[in-house]
């Protein structure tokens, strides 16, 4: 068996775990690296072949059945021990959460809760071995929910109180239990589902973050807050939570959720305003007749014609996966379908060049123009 000691760190094919990933391997320990994006976690090990580490990849959606027991396989067959455990996956929700089906509520809390603690679980008796750390990355919304991010806040709540169950647990076993705040980071979290993300001035990089959780590597500590200063603002917030919810209701840019993504649907007319008669139906365009054959379903998964149009700047490279993500928050094999069937429409209507299984890149705008 190796002295160098192995890690395991989950969403690491993008933002934090991926700067964390690339931290370690630099700094001499070895890597599985798991994330959905396999084409990414391929580019991180090829910047990584020289560096003092070692690193293997592992693509996979934490979800799939058995999806924990094969990351623990792979990581003791790859380096044959654990030592360090850091559940980073994640992805946010997009939209009220009163309008979220049953499915994607589930989702949340699958991604969040339920894999995170399966791995644990999994990855015990290898933990044991090595005395070894298990890192649970929360948020700031764990203790003042913001809205519009579905079931979101309340997984990441959920993730705060397991945290402080598994370090009571485990504590006696020598197994440390940290519990990351990453406060507001600039990285694509947010702005995959659709939201402008935190303002500039106040987010943090994931570098910054990274750094903050891989020192703790060696302190053990049990609560790591990234950005200090956020974190205090963030307790003010939690013991006023009456003024807090007024803020975020009328300046939510503050949580990086300014807007509702494009493709929510506009509100109703109110009745006074409504047309006294229905307007006579416009020709349909070229877009909305390369769109017509799966209309109707994009119509029952709430996939609107407006975010569709908003995907169509020309060059823009397009992935089946982020597309997905962006309209359906964590998408299901349904929406992925749907949204496999609209890029494969857009790219059988010129909208869209295919460049490979599934990535796709923009040739013309809705409109036709390039």
């Amino acid at each position: 068996m190796s002295d160098r000691r192995v890690a395991i760190v989950t969403g690491a094919s993008s933002g934090i775990g991926l700067a964390l990933a690339e931290r370690a391997v630099r700094a001499g320990y070895d890597v599985l690296a798991v994330g959905r994006r396999a084409e990414r976690l391929a580019a991180l090990a090829r910047d990584l072949e020289l560096a003092a580490g070692r690193i293997s990849t592992l693509a996979l959606e934490l979800r799939t059945p058995g999806a924990a027991g094969r990351i623990v396989r792979e990581a003791l067959a790859r380096f044959e021990r654990i030592d360090i455990l850091v559940n980073n996956a994640g992805a946010v929700a997009v939209g009220p959460i009163t309008q979220q089906s049953d499915a994607a509520l589930h989702e949340q809390f699958e991604t969040h809760v339920i894999a995170p603690l399966t791995l644990v679980r999994e990855a015990l008796p290898a933990l044991h071995a090595t005395r070894g750390h298990v890192f649970f990355v929360g948020s700031g919304v764990a203790r003042i929910p913001v809205s519009l991010l579905g079931a979101y806040p309340p997984a990441k709540a959920a993730v705060r109180s397991l945290a402080r169950i598994v370090r009571n647990e485990l504590r006696g076993d020598g197994i440390a239990v940290t519990y990351v705040d990453p406060g507001a980071v600039a990285s694509e979290f947010m702005t995959r589902a659709g939201f402008p993300g935190p303002p500039p001035g106040i987010a943090a990089s994931p570098q910054q973050v990274a750094r903050k959780i891989f020192a703790a590597f060696e302190t053990r500590q049990p609560v790591v807050n990234a950005v200090p200063w956020q974190t205090a603002f963030v307790s003010l917030g939690e013991a006023l939570p009456g003024l807090t919810d007024f803020l975020l209701t009328r300046a939510p840019e503050i949580a990086g959720v300014q807007t509702l993504p494009v493709h929510e649907a506009p509100a109703a007319l109110p009745p006074e305003v409504q047309p006294l008669a229905p307007e006579p139906p416009a020709a349909q365009s070229p877009f909305a007749a390369a769109l017509e054959p799966v209309a109707a379903r994009m119509r029952k998964l709430n996939l609107s014609e407006t975010f569709v149009r908003s995907l169509l700047v020309p060059g823009t490279a397009l992935e089946l996966g982020d597309v997905a993500l962006r309209w359906a928050g964590m998408p299901n094999k349904n929406e992925r379908a749907l949204t496999r069937e609209v890029l494969e429409a857009l790219a059988g209507a010129g909208y869209l060049e295919r460049t490979g299984a599934e990535a796709y890149v923009v040739t013309r705008r809705a409109d036709g123009s390039t």
